[in-house]
């Protein structure tokens, strides 16, 4: 699945060109910058190289400002997140965050010639929420569906939720965390999540430093 990423990257990875004042649809906004993205990846050799200082530069100022983590979060841990204190439920998201960067960093680099298609988008004038479909193309292989959920708030639209092939990418983490919580408690998801990022970076780190 995580090779599907690079699809999700470049729809959300917004026009910097975008007027801030103006709320532009959701699929308007997606549309508009699929092609540059596809476009900066396919030329730039370091991020198909995988260099992850450029790579993460990179989904920091484009992608993870569209990103309401709180709310993912949020519908990751599910009937927990009532019993999280404040400050848990901000090193929750924190963590959260961290993880799937890891995995929007890891997309950039397999990237083997995707196309994005957004496909025809209704949504009534007064929709605060909305699902805009698209479809992952690779040549030799089967279209694959992935809809992205989206919420407009106070600063426009942000993705709270992908949807690949029928499958919640936010939810499929609900099974393990209601796991870890009901063992560990909220500490314990929040140590584990913050392993896996450790672990991560550190496996990041020595495979540059062999390069």
């Amino acid at each position: 699945m995580k090779g599907l990423f690079v699809g999700m990257v470049a729809g959300l990875l917004f026009a910097a060109g975008v007027a801030r004042a103006e709320v532009v649809a959701p699929d308007v906004l997606i549309r508009a910058t699929v092609q540059d993205v596809v476009a900066i990846v396919k030329q730039d050799k370091d991020i198909q190289a995988g260099n992850q200082k450029k790579i993460l530069e990179l989904v920091d100022a484009k992608v993870l400002p569209h990103f309401d983590f709180t709310r993912m979060t949020q519908l990751a841990v599910g009937k927990h997140w009532r019993t999280a204190t404040v400050e848990q439920k901000k090193t929750l998201s924190a963590e959260f965050r961290n993880m799937l960067v890891r995995t929007y960093t890891r997309a950039f680099v397999e990237y083997r010639n995707q196309t994005v298609e957004v496909l025809p988008f209704k949504m009534a004038a007064d929709a605060d929420e909305a699902t805009v479909k698209t479809m992952i193309n690779k040549p030799g292989a089967q279209p694959i569906p992935v809809d992205y959920e989206m919420k407009k708030g106070a600063n426009g639209w942000k993705a709270f939720d992908i949807v690949i092939s029928g499958v919640s990418m936010v939810m499929s983490y609900r099974g393990t965390f209601d796991t870890e919580v009901q063992k560990n408690g909220i500490d314990g998801l929040i140590r584990m999540l913050s392993d896996k990022n450790i672990n991560a970076a550190n496996v990041a780190l020595s495979k540059a430093e062999k390069k």
